[in-house]
């Protein structure tokens, strides 16, 4: 932990061996004393690289003091200083969110794995300082839609950094890293499921076609929330954390395409057309989980297929201005302010309202069309997808669009 001057004190996890310099403890010491330096070194690149490695390699961050330096630079924010702090009105004097009734009842589901032993006036505290975490983050980006299980994301980082510094975090982490999930709309997470087969498609096309009967929605709790729902050790959701946080967003879908892999051999022994036991399966992450070598391998298939390689221009389908996009840079998110964020958060709302008005359009179209008017719908609905695919919805969405249709029913 940080002592009184600031500086990490690099205590080890585990007491020095001193006459084996290659013992497990001593590579941790050490691993700690790099980090350590790595982060007293602001955030110029080259250190930001070192750091990056450090988290990725074996033991990650190695313990919650390193942590609590080294997570604030991989997610690009300054703790205990932010900006205009003085300025900004307390977050308790801002409006209500419209989902701070269900943060309640998720809240008061937290805490079940860890910490232990805490007493029950203990964890009643956690629950109070996870409860302001998320509802600051919720008011202040009054935009973000709470899902179920951000609440479990959410602790982690009370844990490791302490309130004062979570809601920073938290919020960098809602509108940078997992913004698509807080969207009004599912599709955008369900977009990130749709390159799961994509990668085990390009990895090992058998257990792809094994699987081809069974859609991908047994990994949503699991990369919605960062696998925080579903690892119940607290050093190895940390551990995972290090990972996650130090990579693209992209790569927890990676992740899960590793786990999926990994089951392989008992995947085979359950019949492809019973698609109900394998979700059933694959819904809950095995026990124990094998961290290291999942992560080594999970970056090894990253380099070896990355997204822009995969089968069916799957990524091509992807947003723009989703964070599959937006942090396939390395280091690019940490660079982004919270406004960039919610920019982006909202170009993605208009691309989805673009997108639902154009289904709405063809739907119209076909129902609404004529025996005899076939080609005159073929070149009408190629028309009307060109302009909606253009569409800038300033004013009041949708006007235009809406007296397109009605010519439209006028004529078919």
């Amino acid at each position: 932990m940080p002592d009184e001057t600031g500086e990490l004190s690099c205590n080890p996890i585990l007491p020095i061996d001193t006459e084996n310099q290659n013992s497990p403890a001593h590579e941790i010491t050490t691993k700690i004393a790099i980090i350590a330096e790595a982060c007293r070194a602001s955030h110029s690149t080259p250190n930001y690289s070192l750091l990056v490695n450090l988290a990725t390699s074996r033991h990650g961050l190695c313990d919650d003091g390193t942590r609590k330096l080294a997570w604030p630079f991989l997610l690009g924010y300054i703790p205990s200083t932010p900006n205009n702090a003085k300025d900004r009105p307390s977050w308790r004097e801002l409006p209500r969110h419209k989902d701070e009734d269900q943060v309640e009842l998720d809240v008061n589901r937290s805490f079940i794995y860890y910490p232990k032993n805490e007493s029950e006036k203990q964890l009643d505290r956690r629950k109070e300082e996870l409860s302001a975490v998320i509802t600051e983050v919720l008011r202040r980006h009054p935009m973000l839609s709470y899902f179920q299980g951000y609440h479990d994301i959410a602790q982690v980082f009370l844990l490791v950094l302490g309130g004062d510094d979570a809601s920073e975090a938290v919020a960098r982490l809602s509108l940078l890293r997992v913004r698509d999930f807080m969207l009004p709309s599912l599709s955008p997470s369900l977009a990130h499921l749709d390159l799961l087969p994509r990668i085990l498609r390009a990895v090992q096309p058998d257990l792809c076609a094994h699987l081809s009967h069974t859609r991908p929605f047994f990994a949503l709790a699991a990369t919605l929330t960062l696998y925080a729902h579903d690892i119940q050790d607290y050093a190895d959701i940390a551990r995972l954390f290090d990972f996650f946080l130090a990579q693209p967003a992209v790569v927890s879908v990676y992740f899960f395409a590793i786990v999926v892999l990994s089951r392989k051999d008992e995947l085979f022994t359950i019949p492809s057309d019973e698609p109900e036991m394998l979700h059933s399966v694959l819904s809950k992450l095995p026990k124990p989980l094998d961290l290291e070598s999942l992560i080594s391998r999970a970056m090894m298939t990253f380099e070896q297929h990355p997204p822009e390689r995969l089968p069916s221009r799957a990524w091509a389908k992807i947003s723009c201005y989703s964070v599959l996009k937006t942090t396939r840079t390395l280091g690019t998110a940490r660079n982004q302010t919270l406004r960039e964020g919610e920019e982006l958060f909202e170009q993605h709302v208009l691309q989805l309202r673009r997108q639902e008005l154009q289904r709405a359009a063809f739907a119209s179209v076909w129902k609404y069309r004529s025996p005899v008017g076939g080609i005159g719908l073929v070149i009408a609905v190629g028309l009307l997808s060109i302009w909606l695919g253009k569409r800038c919805f300033d004013g009041v969405p949708g006007f235009g669009a809406k007296r397109l249709l009605d010519t439209f029913r006028m004529y078919w």
